[in-house]
């Protein structure tokens, strides 16, 4: 996702889950979600299939009970077959006691009837023209405040959503259209169904008087489309019609898209953009006059495969989500516009992880209690260089290799950056273990004082390299451009330690531009000396 509003993004207290979820896999979730205009309250029944991973005779699945405002879920009734479960919520969990004990291995299927008003997860509200929506923005772990679930990244499963709303109302949501009828009382039943196993954080519903338009230039068998508030349809098709050919471009590079759609949905979330899988929600003025929202959409197009096909084990690893889309969002502007405009944005990423360093001693693995709070230049921008510089110094066709194979290992499952090293190894056949420990591991980057001065006797230029940073000595190739008064020549210094002088025989240097290729995440100050 793309954030949006920083204020907003830290104000969100993140969960604690106290009751273990470790013995149980949910396998498919079949939520009825009932809506309506006269109240906020939602009606649910929710369908979950799940194996048990050890013998017990309980379980556990996340759900927010009502808080001090009177918002959060109530549960009637847990049922297996035509049996009642007894039942209790606490906190965030509701946890369920079986009259027969599961044995491991044994897969179960239950029945939750719950009803409330959501304090989170479900978004109820109206949107910029005074219209009533309802939209789900459940990452990272909100989606428990309107369906109950195993709200965590490592924990997939298929799932459907069957919403019975208002009749005026189109519903979108992940997977595929299984059914849609009216009903009694202006009431529509619309039934969507996801047979990839996905995380909960981007199961999702929008519900609102949408126009639709499907685009023309649409990849063979994977439909993408736009839906947009009626007022504002004619520009938003417009602002969301790059998409095909980002999914094309993608593609080609990564593999073949995963789902059978591609939705681009304007919406309420709280983020710029939401990577919903196939049902990707944007900001409401994302689809304004003057707004140019190509990068944000490339950024979570990007997602489809990387943070929701391959899915960080959990949180801490959240730079192989955001990381990601980041650096392919770099990739696909360059491809489109040239090698300078990727450049360029490497740039601006650069500067932002080097004022983000400035104040923060955490590294890009990350394990922090509020997760909103990885919503930062390390997960994002940090992760997306050390991908460049990995392209580097692999070489392209070797680095295209690894991300597939990587894509295509992992693809429906979940993994950690030790995952991604090792894959990184073994298609490299090189030793990558102090690059990710340095780059991901450790917290900071590169900070250099470079000194250089001229021996006219030798004519040589001496250059002295000091890493002046207070964590530890990186490890790394610095490219340098000496400029002389015969012309210009690039020299890639190889650095490995805190202070190291380099004699180079260039004649009468007039200038040193460290990275003129933008390869390297560091900061710096050149100074010349006199000899």
């Amino acid at each position: 996702m793309i954030p949006r509003f920083i204020c907003l993004i830290f104000s969100v207290l993140a969960y604690n889950f106290s009751i273990s979820q470790s013995n149980i896999d949910v396998l498919h979730y079949k939520f009825e979600i009932g809506l309506s205009d006269k109240t906020d309250t939602i009606k649910g029944k929710a369908t979950i299939t799940l194996d048990f991973t050890e013998t017990s005779d309980k379980f556990s699945l996340n759900l927010a009970a009502p808080n001090s405002k009177g918002k959060g879920m109530i549960v009637d009734l847990v049922k297996e077959n035509d049996e009642v479960l007894a039942s209790m919520q606490k906190q965030d969990s509701l946890l369920a006691t079986l009259k027969r004990a599961a044995k491991k291995g044994e897969t179960r299927t239950f029945e939750i009837f719950y009803k409330g008003i959501p304090s989170d997860g479900l978004i109820i509200s109206k949107n910029r023209y005074g219209d009533r929506t309802f939209f789900a923005d459940n990452w990272p772990n909100r989606a428990h405040d309107w369906i109950p679930c195993k709200d965590a990244p490592g924990d997939k499963a298929t799932f459907e959503f069957i919403v019975t709303a208002p009749s005026k109302y189109s519903v979108i949501s992940n997977g595929k259209l299984q059914e849609e009828k009216m009903l009694p009382a202006n009431m529509k039943l619309t039934h969507w169904v996801e047979d990839v196993s996905l995380s909960t954080k981007v199961m999702v519903i929008g519900v609102a008087n949408f126009a639709v338009r499907q685009f023309a230039d649409s990849p063979p068998g994977i439909p993408v489309s736009a839906w947009t508030y009626p007022q504002d349809s004619a520009i938003g098709f417009r602002n969301y019609s790059v998409a095909p050919s980002i999914v094309k471009y993608f593609s080609d590079y990564i593999g073949p898209y995963p789902y059978n759609k591609l939705a681009n949905v304007q919406s309420k979330t709280i983020f710029g953009g939401m990577e919903n899988a196939s049902a990707i929600f944007y900001y409401e003025e994302s689809a304004e006059e003057g707004r140019s929202p190509e990068d944000i959409i490339a950024h979570e197009i990007a997602h489809q495969w990387f943070g929701d096909m391959v899915s960080e084990k959990d949180f801490s690893h959240l730079w192989l989500s955001e990381g990601f889309a980041t650096y392919f969002e770099n990739m696909y502007l360059g491809s489109k516009y040239g090698e300078d405009s990727m450049k360029n944005k490497l740039t601006e990423d650069r500067q932002k992880v080097i004022e983000f360093a400035k104040h923060s001693d955490r590294p890009v693995v990350d394990s922090v209690s509020q997760l909103m709070r990885l919503l930062n230049a390390n997960s994002y921008q940090k992760g997306g260089w050390v991908l460049h510089m990995l392209r580097n110094e692999m070489g392209d066709s070797i680095f295209q290799k690894f991300i597939r194979t990587f894509y295509v290992r992992f693809k429906g499952k979940n993994a950690d950056t030790n995952d991604l090293e090792k894959t990184a190894e073994e298609v490299s056949t090189k030793d990558w273990n102090q690059f990710f420990k340095q780059w991901l591991y450790r917290p900071g980057i590169p900070q250099l004082d470079i000194q250089w001065k001229n021996d006219e006797k030798d004519k040589t230029v001496s250059i002295t390299v000091t890493q002046v940073q207070s964590q530890f000595v990186f490890q790394f190739p610095l490219q340098l451009k000496l400029e002389a008064d015969q012309g210009s020549e690039i020299k890639t210094l190889n650095i490995t330690k805190q202070t190291e002088t380099f004699s180079i025989p260039v004649n009468a240097t007039r200038a040193i531009i460290a990275d003129p290729n933008t390869l390297l995440l560091f900061d710096s100050r050149i100074e010349k000396i006199n000899p």
